[in-house]
């Protein structure tokens, strides 16, 4: 009786421990989607005018007045910088929702439609994974006669094995269970089953998945763009900017580089800070770590 109170304390402290993880958690994603929606309206209702040619304004380093500086035409960097992450976020939205209906339809199908269908899946996963990413990439791009459609496509079709995967291993483990196996045996048929009972169940890991395939697809279609084979050199990209930079830093125009670059880093952190503190407040494996 007299380890009662410290029971209850050590209780107390533990919730309190669980809640201020949660709210640091909801914090963490709310700073990170702020500042996502932020480059997004940027770029968005940025006035086209800062990008144009200004010639009285070439290479000027950062100042107030222009914060990332100037290129070799007078225009405006950070006006440059934040329209092509705003054209790099939707690209990469467009490939990532892509890649998740692939996943999901693949992955239901190799868990669904029995040992011939998974053993076709799941050697289309690992013939993916075993390539890397950016050569598939590059080479369904320029099949598609690289630009807009082109990566898009791209992206879509290389980044969807390690989901499916992971959604395979989720229905395979509700397929299992005593709910599932009951309806099944009232006659119901496998369309059913899965709209009604597994669906549902995989909408969490699809939205964490998601998340964390986004910043994967922002970094690739920055390297394709950046090697010539992704979006058109007249877009505002962040893969154009820096590659049309590298002919300028042995000129001492750093600026060019480093302020694109950086927030590119900042905005692809951004995205997987949220992937990740998702998956911390949704998985409950995870939310006592």
């Amino acid at each position: 009786m007299m380890n009662t109170p410290n029971v209850k304390a050590e209780s107390y402290k533990q919730k309190s421990t669980f809640f201020n993880r949660r709210q640091r958690t909801i914090f963490i994603i709310a700073v990170a989607s702020i500042f996502l929606v932020s480059v997004v309206l940027g770029g968005i209702l940025i006035d086209e005018e800062r990008i144009t040619t200004s010639l009285n304004s070439r290479n000027l380093i950062p100042s107030f007045e222009h914060i990332f500086g100037t290129d070799w035409l007078g225009r405006d960097m950070f006006a440059r910088t934040i329209m092509g992450l705003t054209l790099s976020i939707g690209v990469g939205l467009l490939g990532a929702i892509g890649s998740v209906i692939i996943a999901l339809i693949l992955g239901m199908i190799a868990a669904t439609m029995g040992n011939v269908a998974d053993n076709i899946v799941s050697w289309l996963i690992d013939l993916f994974l075993s390539v890397p990413h950016l050569v598939i990439l590059i080479l369904i791009s320029f099949m598609f006669g690289g630009g807009f459609k082109g990566i898009v496509i791209g992206l879509m079709l290389t980044h969807w094995p390690s989901l499916a995967r992971v959604i395979r291993a989720e229905v395979m483990q509700v397929r299992s269970a005593e709910y599932v196996q009951v309806s099944m045996r009232m006659g119901k048929s496998r369309w059913w089953v899965a709209a009604h009972h597994i669906f549902p169940h995989l909408i969490p890991q699809v939205l964490i998945g998601f998340m964390l395939l986004f910043p994967h697809v922002i970094l690739h279609e920055a390297a394709v763009t950046f090697l010539g084979l992704g979006l058109s050199p007249h877009e505002p990209a962040i893969g154009i900017i820096l590659s049309e930079s590298m002919k300028y830093l042995s000129s001492g125009m750093w600026w060019l580089a480093f302020f694109p670059g950086l927030s590119l880093l900042l905005v692809v952190r951004s995205f997987d800070t949220i992937g990740s503190n998702l998956r911390r407040f949704i998985d409950p494996s995870s939310s006592n770590e």
